[in-house]
């Protein structure tokens, strides 16, 4: 039986990101020892913000006070250590290329996100990841290659073609599920493809638009 192809879309901007990877890792792990890893794909979330005309939580006032507590809270309620990185929202363009120049690999991936968000360390320049990339065996030079750089944008491209509109998102044999609360409904998929498939679900899925909003 071909294992179902599975693909995950984050930001290390995002602590629900940062969140949904500490339940995530060990599907990563399962999924290496048969040979069909999870793809591991960082993508700019800003740039899917762009392309959906929408605002991210931390640009809306309120919102982003209150977003902050809540995902502080439901760490705690999962037992996961996490302390933002000395500013937020950050610039994570330079956190982004070292996963890529690192192969994307499940160790780089969660030696990024301990250094932002398990220690609260900044993330926003090659100069504040020196000691990251000294341990991950990454020079410098390699986050502002040019071909690093082209596979930051093509991730992003791949993510808003695919129909990406947050993060981070689990792609489920091509099912977008979207957020760290959906971890759940994508396992359901994942392990029954039928959750989907049902009169109701299917429904719901091609239901018209109804009141519009006034202007």
């Amino acid at each position: 039986m071909t294992p179902t192809p599975l693909s995950w879309y984050f930001d290390f901007i995002s602590p629900f990101s940062y969140l949904q990877w500490q339940r995530l890792k060990p599907l990563v792990r399962e999924r290496e020892a048969i040979g069909e890893p999870v793809r591991l794909v960082p993508i700019v979330f800003a740039a899917v913000l762009d392309a959906r005309g929408q605002k991210g939580p931390a640009e809306i006032p309120g919102k982003r006070e209150f977003t902050y507590r809540h995902v502080l809270w439901l760490a705690r309620q999962a037992g996961v250590t996490l302390r933002f990185p000395p500013a937020h929202p950050f610039n994570p363009l330079a956190s982004l290329r070292l996963s890529i120049a690192a192969g994307d690999t499940p160790e780089a991936v969660d030696s990024i996100f301990d250094w932002l968000w398990t220690q609260g360390r900044a993330g926003d320049s090659v100069e504040a990841l020196v000691p990251l990339m000294a341990a991950l065996d990454v020079p410098a030079e390699a986050l502002d290659a040019d071909a690093t750089k082209a596979a930051l944008r093509a991730n992003t491209d791949e993510a808003i073609a695919a129909g990406v509109y947050g993060v981070p998102t689990l792609a489920v044999d091509g099912e977008l599920f979207w957020g760290n609360d959906a971890f759940d409904f994508a396992m359901a998929a994942l392990h029954d493809p039928a959750v989907l498939q049902d009169e109701e679900m299917q429904r719901v899925s091609a239901l018209p638009v109804g009141l519009q909003r006034r202007r």
